[in-house]
């Protein structure tokens, strides 16, 4: 999907580093942040909550030194902490092939974390570490000796302090990442942002929409599907959407009293598409039980999830 020009800043040069990039780490430790900030538009939702990434992303940058098609991934539960449900199967098994399938590899860890043996032991030799978060370590004398540990801990081709929130190191780890990789014709044309359609991106926006509005028990049982996309040209447009949730009690929560959580999320999810699409646009959303969709194997293929 096409959204806004990129500044290039100048004519392209005839060759530039070009491939993709896998975005990997822990649950909570800023990837989708992060690929906003690299692509310099907001095309991943964010919330507090824990795996709020379910399917991989593709994010472009394109400047006038390379093209980074970034791959946000759903964060990885490893080890002691495993999936709980089959839902959870499918978003680790979807991190780990972007690892196999990528040119490079980001690994996105909270730089106030010790090495977490269980990450680094899927991740390959070779690939770049972003120590996110800096400005959230106190006393600042602490990130030496974290990124010493990190350094020891595994064979990365380059460490990088950044704070995804502020910016502060983007810019460094943009051309640590360019350098890595291969000269060679562009794979996007030079304004597209990503590979996603707009209808997509309207389901992921009402769910962030209730991601921030709704208590802890709720968000791993919220999906949103489109039903209706209509594009009506200067009139806008129109879209319907339903909310899948796996307990009537949570249909209670998602609707709210006299219908005020849906409210919500329908006026801000409502404003944010008008701004990505840059037309008014019209939004329905109805809240439907599916129950246990998250461990049943024919609702997670009817909602969009592949096995």
């Amino acid at each position: 999907m096409k959204l806004s020009s990129v500044l290039l800043g100048g004519p392209m040069p005839a060759k530039q580093h070009v491939g993709r990039v896998a975005l990997v780490g822990r649950p909570n430790v800023g990837k989708s942040t992060l690929l906003n900030v690299m692509v310099d538009e907001k095309i991943a939702i964010v919330s507090p909550h824990p795996q709020t990434t379910r399917q991989r992303l593709l994010g472009v940058r394109t400047d006038r030194t390379s093209q980074i098609a970034f791959v946000d991934t759903p964060g990885l539960q490893l080890g002691s902490t495993p999936p709980r449900h089959r839902l959870g199967v499918r978003m680790q098994n979807e991190a780990l092939e972007s690892l196999r399938d990528a040119d490079a590899v980001l690994v996105v860890v909270d730089a106030r974390a010790e090495p977490d043996a269980e990450l680094l032991a899927v991740v390959p030799k070779g690939a770049v570490l972003a120590l996110n978060k800096v400005d959230l370590v106190r006393p600042r004398s602490r990130l030496l000796p974290t990124l010493e540990a990190w350094q020891k801990a595994h064979d990365f081709a380059a460490l990088v302090p950044i704070s995804a929130k502020t910016g502060s190191g983007v810019a460094d780890l943009l051309r640590e990442l360019g350098e890595r990789l291969p000269p060679g014709e562009p794979l996007f044309d030079e304004d597209t942002l990503t590979d996603r359609p707009a209808r997509f991106l309207a389901a992921e926006i009402v769910r962030e929409k209730l991601l921030l509005r709704t208590r802890d028990e709720i968000p791993h049982g919220i999906a949103v599907t489109v039903d209706r996309f209509d594009e009506l040209g200067k009139r806008g447009t129109r879209i319907a959407l339903t909310i899948h949730v796996p307990k009537e009690s949570h249909k209670k929560i998602v609707v709210g009293r006299a219908g005020a959580v849906l409210k919500a999320v329908g006026t801000a999810a409502r404003h944010e598409l008008s701004r990505l699409l840059g037309v008014p646009v019209h939004l329905s959303l109805w809240v439907r039980v599916t129950p246990d969709w998250v461990d049943d194997p024919k609702a997670l293929g009817e909602l969009g999830f592949e096995s």
